[in-house]
């Protein structure tokens, strides 16, 4: 059955424990219930007088030093700052090139800090379960939004190729890590490999690929899934 996105979301965030998804939703589902749960960014208005007097604290310039390398009036540029004077071209041609910028860069915001500083954790056994006929998945830093990668644990039950409703696909780059009992891991360009626990493998993930446990038990895996 297709679900649209908004439907498909309120679905993840209300399924009860342990319901069975089909397996065509796995693990597409996944990624798409991870990229549900994060808000757009949106760029914000840049306050032209602002960025300028910004762009001249960062120099560590007065008002008047501001005015001499741009070549404009002190008043003026104390008029443009409080944003009691739209400035013309020209002047905003003398402001980018006093302060060494592009006249673009006037009103592009500056670049957040790239450490932020996020942190998610989660208790053993406390992630988000998803269950299907071949996987049980337990999103992990579930309530972390904006994530560039899905990581979760993985209960694999499949033991046959044939559970599966033919290759499972979708975007990105996957890595496996075995934590647990002994897998093995078939991808549409390569033979089969067999991966016992603290065994890797990282793969294209539009490659078809599809994961049975070998052991008696279930085997227990690691997957992350890059989001971008």
């Amino acid at each position: 059955m297709s679900l649209n996105r908004q439907v498909q979301a309120h679905v993840a965030r209300t399924v009860p424990r342990g319901y069975s998804w089909g397996m065509s939703d796995d693990p597409k589902t996944l990624i798409r219930i991870a990229r549900d749960n994060g808000a757009e960014d949106h760029p914000e208005p840049v306050n032209l007088g602002e960025r300028v007097r910004d762009l001249r604290k960062a120099r560590s310039w007065t008002l008047e030093q501001a005015a001499q390398q741009a070549g404009l009036a002190r008043s003026t540029l104390s008029k443009i700052e409080n944003g009691q004077m739209s400035p013309t071209y020209d002047a905003l041609k003398k402001l980018a090139t006093g302060l060494q910028i592009s006249v673009p860069q006037l009103f592009t915001p500056p670049q957040r800090e790239k450490v932020n500083g996020r942190m998610a954790m989660t208790a053993s056994g406390q992630g988000q379960r998803h269950a299907t006929t071949t996987y049980e998945h337990e999103l992990l830093a579930e309530n972390l939004t904006k994530k560039q990668m899905l990581p979760y644990r993985a209960r694999v039950r499949a033991r046959s190729f044939e559970e599966f409703d033919g290759w499972v696909r979708h975007d990105g780059e996957e890595f496996l890590y075995v934590l647990t009992g002994v897998i093995r891991l078939y991808t549409e360009f390569y033979e089969p490999i067999e991966m016992r626990r603290g065994d890797s493998a990282y793969y294209d993930s539009t490659m078809g690929h599809n994961v049975v446990s070998v052991s008696d038990e279930d085997a227990n895996i690691l997957w992350v899934t890059s989001l971008s």
